[in-house]
C-alpha cells in the first residue's frame, strides 16, 4: 500500500483528520496518492467502502481511479462512490427527484439540447432585435445557475431600466418553466439542484452527510461557486434530530449515535498553479483560501516530479514564479536534466509548420511513436497551417476537440427516439423526431401541434394522440398516428427491454436507417455506420450492465465528457489546445504560436488576473511534456484574413537563457543580424521592427547581408507556403530530381507507399530532408 512512495506522498496517504490539502505539482504522482489514501482508508479500517465519496472532473478519471483502488484491494471496494461532480449528484436527484417535484426519469439535456431550447424562446420573444443570441443567453444563465442563483434572484440583480436585461430575464423564466415542463434539468441543474436540495430539505441532507464520511476531491483548483457550496454542504455535521426515525438507504432505520457525528473528513487535490478554466466558471480562490474556509486543516506540498527532466521543470518553475498569490513550490526530479528545450522563430506559421513536421519526422526515425507526439496552440484558428503542412508532408494526425461523436446529427436523432421513449414529456427531443424521417410532419402542424398543447395544458406527447382535433388532413394525421404509436410501445418497454432492442426497434420501424441507405449523399454511408456503433455501444452497455434500462443508458451517456473520448491508442499525433491538453502527458510536445495576442491571448491580456491565468496556461503546456520539448512562433501571422507582424510572448523572457537551444530562420527580420535569437529581443527594441515614431510594427526592409544564411532580397519572405497541386498519377522513383515550389530542387531517396498513399522523402539541395505526399505536393520532375 506504502511501497515507492515519497515521504510527502506516504504522509498524504496515512494522514486522518478532519481537512487535508495536497497542493499536487504537476506530474506528483496524485492520483496514485489519492487512490492509496482510499484504499488506506478502508484498509486501515477507518472507514467502510460505502463511506467514502470521491470526486474526479472526468470519467474516464473517475473510472482509472476505481480500477486502481479495486487493483489494491479487490472486490472489498465495492460501494464506493468514485464519480464526477455531475455523475453523484445524478444519483442523488434520480433518488430524490420527486421533493424537488421532478419524476425519478428526468431528462439531462445537453448543451445542444439547452441551445436549441434557448434559439425557440428567443425567436418567440422577439429577443433578437437587442442583439441576444443563443451563446450570450446560454453563458448568462449557465454563469447564473454556476453561482447558484435562481430566476428571481436574477431579476433582482438585473438593471431595470435595460431592456436587455429585461429579456434575459424573460428567457431565463422561460427556459427554466419549459424545463420543468418536460421534466428535464440541464447540466448546470445538476448541481445546482443538489445543492438546492440539501439547503431545503435538512432531514435528506443528513442521509448523506451521515453516508460520507470521507469526501476527496481531485483537481480541486477547478471547481466554480456551485461544486464548492456542495461540498460545504455534504462535509457540515448531521444535526441528530433530522436524523432521528430516518430510514438508511438499504430501507432499514438508521442506528442512532450516543453523541452528534462530527463533519465528514474532507482531502482536497490540486495546484493553483495549474487554474486554467476562469473561463467555464472556476473559482482558483477555492483552493487558494482553502485554509480560511478550514482552520485546522494540514497541507502537503508534493513537490517532486516523475514525468519530465529538469530542464522542463526548470523552465516551468521560473515561468509560474512571475505569478503572485500562490502557494510556492519547486518542481525536482531525480531523472536528471535532459535534453535542452529547443525555440524555433519562424517566418510564418507555415514554416513555423514545417519545422515542426520536420521535427516530428526525425522523433518518428529515432523510435518515437507518433502517438507519444502532441502539438498544442492557444486557439483552434492555428490548426489551419499546421494541418495544411501534415497532410502534405504524410504525417498522420488528428485534432482533438472535433466533431464529437454524441455531438453528429445523426446519433442525436437516435439518442431523441431513445429520450422520447424514457421520457414522454420532453418535448425538445420529440419535435427533433417529428419529420426525421420526411413523413409530412412540416412546421406548421408542428406549431398547431405545439399551440394545442399549450391551449390544453397537456404536453406535446399527448397532443400528438388527438390529431383530429386540429383539423388535419387524413395523410399527415395518419402520420403522427402511427409516430405516436410507435413511440408508445417503445415507452411500454423502456424499463424491461434492452437499449439496443428499443434502439433497432425505434430505428427499423420509423424508417430511419433505411432512408439513410438509400440516399444518394456519399455522407450517409458514413452515418450509417455511426448509427450502427451507436447500436454497438447499447449492446456493449446492455453486456457491461445486464440489468441496465434504457434510462440507464441515456444517463450514461449524458454523463460522458470531451476528455473521454480520447483514445490514445492509435498512430497519430494529436493536435489539441492548450485547455485540451490539461491531464495529459506525451514523450515529445511541440507549444507553437508563443507570441503576444496568442499567449497570452489578447482577449486576456487586458483583463484582472488575464496574464497570471495565461502564465498559468503557459505552465500547464510545458509540464505536458516527458523528455522533449519544442517551442515555437512565427514573425507574421494570417488571422482573420490580415497578415500582422507577431511579436515574441512576454513569457519567452522569463525562461533561463541558457535552458534553450534557440533555431531560426536565417536572415537580418528575425534577429539582430542573425546573430542573437529574435525572441530574446522583445524588450531591447530588436528583432528588426522600429519602435519610433512611425509606430509600432513597421517593418524594416533593409537587405540581409550575403552568407548569413538570409534571403537576399526581402528578409520577410517565407520558405513555406500553403501551395498544392493535384499531380494526378505522378509516381517519383528514387534518384530522381524534382523541383519544389517552396524547397527549390532536390533528390528523391525513397518512395513509400501506393496510389494516393505514396509519400516520397526528398533531400533538397539548400532546404534538407523533407518528407512528402506525392498527391498533393507542388513538385514537378527535372528532366
Amino acid at each position: 500500500m506504502l511501497e515507492g512512495l515519497n515521504p510527502q506522498q506516504r504522509e498524504a496517504v496515512e494522514f486522518r483528520g478532519q481537512a487535508l490539502l495536497i497542493v499536487a505539482g504537476a506530474g506528483s504522482g496524485k492520483t496514485s496518492v489519492l487512490t492509496r489514501r482510499i484504499a488506506h482508508l478502508i484498509q486501515s479500517r477507518d472507514a467502510w467502502p460505502s463511506q467514502i465519496l470521491a470526486i474526479t472532473f472526468t470519467n474516464k478519471a473517475a473510472g482509472e481511479m476505481r480500477e486502481r483502488v479495486e487493483g489494491l484491494l479487490g472486490q472489498v471496494a465495492d460501494g464506493m462512490w468514485i464519480s464526477t461532480f455531475h455523475s453523484a449528484c445524478v444519483r442523488i436527484l434520480r433518488r430524490e427527484a420527486e421533493a424537488l417535484g421532478y419524476q425519478k426519469s428526468f431528462t439531462i439535456y445537453d448543451s445542444a439540447d439547452s441551445r436549441a431550447l434557448l434559439k425557440r424562446i428567443i425567436k418567440e420573444l422577439d429577443a433578437d432585435r437587442f442583439s441576444i443570441t443563443v451563446s450570450k443567453a446560454a453563458s448568462r444563465i449557465s454563469r447564473a445557475k454556476n453561482d447558484l442563483m435562481d430566476v428571481d434572484g436574477f431579476a433582482r440583480a438585473a438593471n431595470p431600466q435595460d431592456p436587455a436585461d429585461e429579456l434575459y430575464t424573460a428567457i431565463f423564466r422561460r427556459y427554466s418553466a419549459e424545463l420543468a415542463r418536460a421534466n428535464a434539468l440541464d447540466f448546470d441543474d445538476l448541481i445546482a439542484q443538489t445543492v438546492y436540495l440539501f439547503r431545503a430539505f435538512p432531514k435528506i441532507a443528513a442521509l448523506y452527510q451521515r453516508r460520507f464520511r470521507h469526501i476527496l476531491v481531485d483537481e480541486y483548483q477547478d471547481t466554480n461557486h456551485a461544486q464548492y457550496a456542495l461540498i460545504r454542504e455534504l462535509t457540515r455535521a448531521p444535526k441528530p434530530e433530522d436524523l432521528k426515525g430516518a430510514i438508511g438507504f438499504d430501507g432499514l432505520p438508521l442506528k442512532e449515535f450516543d453523541s452528534a457525528l462530527p463533519g465528514s473528513s474532507l482531502t482536497v487535490v490540486g495546484d493553483s498553479d495549474q487554474s486554467i478554466y476562469a473561463f467555464r466558471g472556476a473559482d482558483i480562490r477555492n483552493i487558494i483560501e482553502f485554509e480560511r474556509d478550514f482552520p485546522n486543516c494540514s497541507v502537503i506540498l508534493l513537490e517532486q516530479n516523475y514525468r519530465s527532466t529538469q530542464n522542463i521543470l526548470d523552465a516551468a518553475n521560473a515561468v509560474i514564479a512571475h505569478n503572485f498569490d500562490r502557494k510556492e513550490k519547486n518542481l525536482f526530479t531525480t531523472i536528471g536534466g535532459g535534453e535542452k528545450i529547443v525555440g524555433f522563430t519562424g517566418y510564418s506559421q507555415h514554416d513555423e509548420a514545417q519545422f515542426i513536421a520536420d521535427e516530428i519526422v526525425e522523433l518518428r526515425e529515432s523510435g518515437l511513436e507518433y502517438r507519444d507526439i502532441a502539438v498544442f496552440y492557444r486557439t483552434n484558428a492555428q490548426t489551419r497551417a499546421l494541418e495544411e503542412v501534415f497532410i502534405r508532408s504524410a504525417i498522420p494526425y488528428r485534432v482533438i476537440g472535433g466533431t464529437k461523436f454524441y455531438e453528429r446529427a445523426e446519433i442525436k436523432d437516435a439518442m431523441a427516439y431513445l429520450i422520447t421513449a424514457a421520457n414522454p414529456a420532453d418535448a425538445l427531443s420529440l419535435r427533433r423526431i417529428l419529420n426525421v424521417p420526411r413523413r409530412g410532419i412540416g412546421q406548421a402542424t408542428e406549431a398547431a401541434l405545439q399551440s394545442y398543447a399549450d391551449r390544453e395544458g397537456i404536453t406535446l406527447r399527448e397532443a400528438l394522440r388527438d390529431p383530429s382535433s386540429l383539423g388535419l388532413g387524413p395523410k399527415v394525421a395518419a402520420a403522427v398516428q402511427e409516430l405516436v404509436e410507435i413511440l408508445d410501445e417503445a415507452t411500454a418497454r423502456a424499463d424491461s427491454a434492452a437499449p439496443g432492442d428499443i434502439l433497432i426497434e425505434l430505428l427499423s420501424r420509423t424508417g430511419y436507417l433505411e432512408a439513410l441507405k438509400a440516399s444518394r449523399d456519399p455522407q450517409d454511408d458514413a452515418r450509417v455506420e455511426n448509427v450502427e456503433e451507436l447500436i454497438a455501444h447499447t449492446r456493449e452497455f446492455r453486456h457491461n450492465n445486464p440489468e441496465g434500462s434504457l434510462l440507464d443508458f441515456l444517463t450514461e451517456v449524458a454523463l460522458v465528457a470531451a476528455a473521454d473520448e480520447l483514445d490514445d491508442s492509435q498512430g497519430t499525433v494529436s493536435l489539441m489546445t492548450l485547455h485540451t491538453a490539461k491531464g495529459l502527458e506525451y514523450d515529445a510536445v511541440f507549444l507553437t504560436g508563443v507570441e503576444e495576442g496568442l499567449l497570452p491571448h489578447q482577449m486576456s491580456a487586458g483583463e484582472p488576473g488575464g496574464p497570471a491565468e495565461e502564465r498559468r496556461l503557459f505552465y500547464v503546456g510545458i509540464t505536458r511534456a516527458r523528455r522533449r520539448l519544442y517551442l515555437s512562433l512565427a514573425m507574421t501571422r494570417s488571422q482573420f484574413g490580415d497578415v500582422n507582424i507577431a511579436m515574441p510572448s512576454r513569457y519567452l523572457q522569463e525562461i533561463p537563457a541558457e535552458l534553450i537551444d534557440w533555431r531560426q530562420s536565417p536572415g537580418m527580420a528575425n534577429s539582430r543580424g542573425g546573430t542573437e535569437p529574435r525572441a530574446l529581443n522583445a524588450r531591447r527594441g530588436g528583432f528588426g521592427i522600429e519602435a519610433s515614431a512611425a509606430g509600432p510594427g513597421r517593418i524594416q526592409t533593409g537587405s540581409t547581408t550575403p552568407g548569413n544564411g538570409g534571403a537576399a532580397s526581402d528578409p520577410w519572405k517565407s520558405r513555406v507556403t500553403s501551395t498544392v497541386r493535384d499531380n494526378g498519377d505522378l509516381t517519383l522513383v528514387a534518384g530522381e530530381r524534382i523541383n519544389h515550389s517552396d524547397f527549390g530542387d532536390g533528390t528523391v531517396t525513397a518512395v513509400t507507399g501506393v496510389g494516393p498513399k505514396s509519400v516520397a522523402e526528398v533531400q533538397f539541395d539548400s532546404a534538407g530532408r523533407k518528407r512528402l505526399l506525392i498527391k498533393i505536393a507542388p513538385i514537378s520532375k527535372i528532366q
